[in-house]
């Protein structure tokens, strides 16, 4: 069964594998890379800027079919929909929209983003306003027949709009678009979510919030992290962290998630197997 076929769950990496650096950083170089490691799935990192022509995007297209490698694009960093200044904000909606632009040529069927920060006004308010923000930014990708779907990412530091209430009150508000699910974000936001039960009920929460089809269509980030009180400070390797991936694993097995897994580890090429090979032996 081809890697880009429904049924199953992706393993892949966040940007070009680690592995694959010694022969070249393109994206191109990385879809080859991951089809020889035995993954699935490669998330284009636009996140220190969007810079690909439409020649480029069209041959990730070709490669990744041939390949059967699954694309996924992430968003620059520097968006926040939240921002006081009406100039950011409109800056913010231009780059998600390229984003979903390049996403589209590059036969990417999903654009991840950072909503922004909650500043200085309530979570409520930060709330209305990014609700608008996306609202607009479908509006205008609708127009332009461009069929990505966005999908807001579940943050890590609590400085961030994007906790699982809010990201799965966004998707259920705005159609077209879907979470993100960052289970370490998740985890170093509360300093808790990371047991098999509070697991299972995260996964149960989507599917109550957004139905049963969303489980059957996850995009999910996943790493290990090193946090304080005030949330994520930086990316480890799982095998180094305090997170409980086997038991995250043995849910996602358990509840017949389908979708995909983009590992953000540092080395994530090995943590994306680590994931996949347990995935595959978990009974």
């Amino acid at each position: 069964m081809s890697a880009l076929s429904r049924g199953r769950l992706l393993f892949g990496t966040a940007g070009v594998p680690q592995s694959t650096l010694n022969l070249g950083t393109s994206t191109l170089f990385g879809i080859q890379q991951i089809h020889k490691l035995g993954l699935d799935c490669l998330e284009i990192e636009f996140v220190r800027g969007l810079k690909m022509g439409s020649d480029t995007a069209g041959q990730i297209k070709k490669a990744s079919q041939k390949y059967g490698v699954s694309l996924s694009v992430h968003a620059p960093y520097y968006i926040n929909l939240n921002s006081p200044e009406e100039g950011k904000r409109i800056a913010s909606q231009e780059r998600i929209m390229q984003s979903a632009r390049l996403a589209e040529m590059c036969g990417a069927k999903n654009v991840v983003f950072h909503p922004g920060y909650y500043g200085k006004g309530s979570a409520e308010e930060a709330y209305e306003c990014v609700r608008k923000e996306i609202k607009e930014v479908i509006s205008i990708l609708r127009q332009d027949r461009n069929r990505v779907v966005l999908r807001p990412e579940t943050m890590g530091k609590k400085s961030q709009f994007g906790s699982l209430e809010e990201i799965l009150f966004l998707c259920r508000e705005i159609d077209g678009i879907l979470p993100c699910v960052d289970f370490s974000h998740i985890h170093t936001r509360s300093g808790k979510a990371n047991t098999y039960l509070e697991f299972h009920r995260i996964l149960k929460k989507i599917e109550k919030k957004l139905g049963k089809e969303a489980l059957k269509n996850m995009h999910i980030h996943v790493s290990g992290a090193i946090y304080s009180d005030k949330g994520e400070i930086k990316h480890i390797n799982l095998q180094e962290s305090d997170f409980r991936y086997d038991e995250w694993v043995q849910v996602l097995k358990d509840l017949d998630v389908e979708g995909s897994v983009i590992c953000e580890s540092p080395e994530q090429d090995k943590d994306a197997l680590l994931l996949k090979n347990l995935f595959s032996v978990t009974s």
